[in-house]
């Protein structure tokens, strides 16, 4: 068995679109530097995703400086973003939960109004350290997450999809295989270990950052999303419920809380400390 490492990064600074994929990230408290800062949200000030509008794969965000965003999608103008002033907050929801957030202002809203063709606005998560604790079940005092469904870092691993994307071979639509690891939208993706043995872990190490092991990853239409044409299929979702289904709920990859902030690079070492 290989030694496992870490193989991938990704940062998605705005929930639901694309990002890069870079060869080494900084780790907060409450997920990579710059992933997930900015949402959309629609006229109720309630969260808009992939779940709800499957264009939102095909658009791309990168960081720009001093916290700003870069869009891009297809049809549109590139568009840069400042991070906005917090002189004013807009009440957001997100999975029934409130949530403070900055509006990132009219140009950006009517870029999004353009391309979605709905009423949507853009936000901002100005201060993650205190604006989203993480479910309380889950978490210690203290701990917060940015705009991603609910925590920090989201792992999945090489080993695993191969065995999903083996199953899907055999399922009812094996002609949707085998699936790209995009899919399920991952911060890390771990190389070098046995299939569904991140099952089992409760604390990792990966470089010099340890993250805590919150509970898996439960999957939803997301997942059945082509990332590069934004059409939906019937997997993964349909070979999951046959195997991997656990409380009614979907599983592929886990959650993960980090311990102590410090920087991923590809290629790091990645040990199971519990």
């Amino acid at each position: 068995m290989p030694t496992p490492a870490l193989h991938s990064l990704h940062v998605r600074p705005v929930k639901s679109l694309g990002g890069p994929s870079p060869v080494e990230a900084a780790v907060e408290p409450w997920g990579l530097a710059g992933d997930r800062r900015w949402m959309l949200i629609d006229a109720e000030a309630t969260v808009v995703t992939q779940r709800q509008q499957a264009r939102l794969a095909l658009a791309f965000a990168e960081p720009a400086p001093h916290g700003g965003v870069r869009l891009s999608a297809p049809g549109m103008e590139p568009l840069t973003v400042d991070a906005p002033e917090p002189s004013a907050t807009v009440t957001t929801e997100i999975f029934r939960k409130r949530v403070e957030a900055v509006p990132a202002g009219a140009a950006a809203d009517e870029w999004f109004r353009t391309y979605l063709g709905d009423d949507v606005r853009l936000v901002h998560l100005d201060d993650p350290a205190r604006r989203r604790p993480i479910d309380p079940e889950f978490a210690l005092p203290g701990e917060t997450v940015n705009f991603a469904d609910g925590y920090p870092v989201l792992a999945t691993t090489l080993s695993s999809l191969d065995a999903l994307n083996s199953l899907v071979a055999q399922g009812d639509h094996p002609d949707e295989g085998p699936l790209p690891m995009d899919r399920f939208r991952p911060t890390v993706v771990v190389g070098g270990t046995a299939p569904w043995e991140e099952d089992g872990w409760r604390r990792i190490a990966i470089g010099e950052v340890t993250f805590r092991v919150a509970k898996p990853c439960a999957r939803c239409v997301v997942t059945t999303t082509d990332q590069r044409t934004g059409h939906r299929g019937k997997e993964p979702l349909r070979t999951l419920a046959r195997h991997r289904l656990t409380d009614r709920k979907m599983l592929f990859g886990q959650n993960l809380i980090p311990e102590r902030t410090g920087t991923l690079r590809v290629g790091d070492p990645v040990e199971i400390l519990d």
